[in-house]
C-alpha cells in the first residue's frame, strides 16, 4: 500500500517550460542552439572518424581525444534535442522515467568527460616532465582501463541519484522551468525534505569534478615549472603550444559548469533564465568548441582532417 501511495505521488510526466520569462524569444534562441548542436555533431563525428581510420593517430593523446569526442556527443545529444523540441513547442512533455534517464546520461557524460580531461592532463605531464617514460607508462591497455574507469566512476556517482529522486513525493508538482532534466531541478519539485539530495549533489561535485580540477591545476603547475627550466626557447614554446589547447578546453568546460552549479545552490539573486542559460551552455559550448580547438591547435590533426575532407570532396 505504501508503495502504491509513493507511486501515486510521482507525476506521470513533467512539463518543461524552457527559459521561463523568455518564452517570446524561444524561436530566436533555438537558432544558435540548433547551429551549435549541428557544429558539435559534425566536429566530433569528423574527429572520431579521422582518429579511428588514421593509424598514425592511434597514440595516447589522440585516443583520449576520441574518448572526449564520444563524451561530448552523449552530453550534447542527451539534452539539446529536447531543448529544441521545447523551444519549437513540438513536445514540452517528458515522462518521469525518461526525465530520470536524461538526467542520468547528462551527468554521467559530464563526470566521464571530467575524468578524461584529468587523464589528458596527466598525459601531458608525463610527456613533458618524463618523456623517456611516456611510451612505457601510456600503453594501449592503460588507456583502455582509463576509459573503463571513467565510465565506472561516472556510473557509481550517478546511480544513487535515481533512487534519491524516486523516493521523493512530488504531490502533483509537474511543471519544470528548464529545457532539460537535471538532478536538483527535479528534486526541487518534491514536496518533502530534499537535504539528502542537496548534500549528495554537493559532495559528488566536490569529490568528482572538484577534485579533478584541483589535480589538473597541480599537473599544470608542475608542467609550467618543468617548461621554464628548459634552456631552449623553441622547446619552451613547443611545450606551451602543446598544452594550450588542453588548457582552453578545460576553461570552456569547467567555467560554465561551476557557474551553473553554484548559482543553482547559492545564487538566489541570479535571474532564473540566467541559470537556465548557463546550464545549457555547459552541455553545448564544450562539445561544439572542443573539436575546433584541437583541430586548429594540433597540426597533425589539422592535416589529417584536411586530407579526409579533401578526399571526400574528390569522391563526390
Amino acid at each position: 500500500m505504501a508503495a502504491l501511495n509513493q507511486t501515486s505521488l510521482q507525476p506521470a510526466s513533467f512539463l518543461l517550460l524552457g527559459m521561463a520569462g523568455l518564452e517570446d524569444l524561444h524561436t530566436w534562441l533555438s537558432i544558435p542552439f540548433c547551429l551549435m548542436y549541428i557544429v558539435a555533431l559534425l566536429g566530433n563525428f569528423i574527429l572520431l572518424f579521422v582518429i579511428v581510420t588514421e593509424r598514425s593517430l592511434h597514440e595516447p593523446m589522440y585516443l583520449f581525444l576520441a574518448m572526449l569526442a564520444m563524451a561530448d556527443l552523449v552530453l550534447s545529444s542527451s539534452t539539446v534535442p529536447k531543448a529544441l523540441s521545447v523551444f519549437w513547442s513540438l513536445s514540452k512533455e517528458i515522462s518521469f522515467h525518461a526525465c530520470l534517464t536524461q538526467m542520468f546520461f547528462t551527468h554521467l557524460s559530464f563526470i566521464a568527460e571530467s575524468t578524461i580531461l584529468l587523464a589528458m592532463a596527466f598525459d601531458r605531464y608525463v610527456a613533458i616532465c618524463n618523456p623517456l617514460r611516456y611510451a612505457t607508462v601510456f600503453t594501449h591497455s592503460l588507456i583502455a582501463r582509463i576509459g573503463l574507469a571513467a565510465i565506472a566512476r561516472s556510473f557509481c556517482v550517478m546511480f544513487p541519484t535515481i533512487f534519491l529522486l524516486q523516493r521523493l513525493p512530488y504531490c502533483s508538482h509537474s511543471i519544470m522551468p528548464h529545457t532539460y532534466c537535471e538532478h536538483m531541478g527535479i528534486a526541487r519539485l518534491a514536496c518533502a525534505d530534499i537535504s539528502v539530495n542537496i548534500w549528495y549533489g554537493f559532495a559528488t561535485t566536490l569529490l568528482s569534478p572538484g577534485v579533478d580540477i584541483v589535480l589538473i591545476g597541480v599537473s599544470y603547475v608542475l608542467i609550467l615549472r618543468a617548461v621554464f627550466r628548459l634552456s631552449s626557447k623553441d622547446a619552451q614554446l613547443k611545450a606551451v603550444g602543446t598544452c594550450s589547447s588542453h588548457a582552453c578546453v578545460i576553461l570552456m568546460f569547467y567555467t560554465p559548469a561551476f557557474f551553473s552549479f553554484f548559482t543553482h545552490r547559492f545564487g538566489r539573486n541570479v535571474p532564473h533564465h540566467v541559470h537556465i542559460l548557463l546550464a545549457n551552455l555547459y552541455v553545448l559550448l564544450p562539445p561544439m568548441l572542443n573539436p575546433i580547438v584541437y583541430t586548429m591547435k594540433n597540426k597533425h590533426i589539422r592535416e589529417k582532417v584536411s586530407q579526409v575532407l579533401f578526399r571526400t570532396g574528390q569522391v563526390r
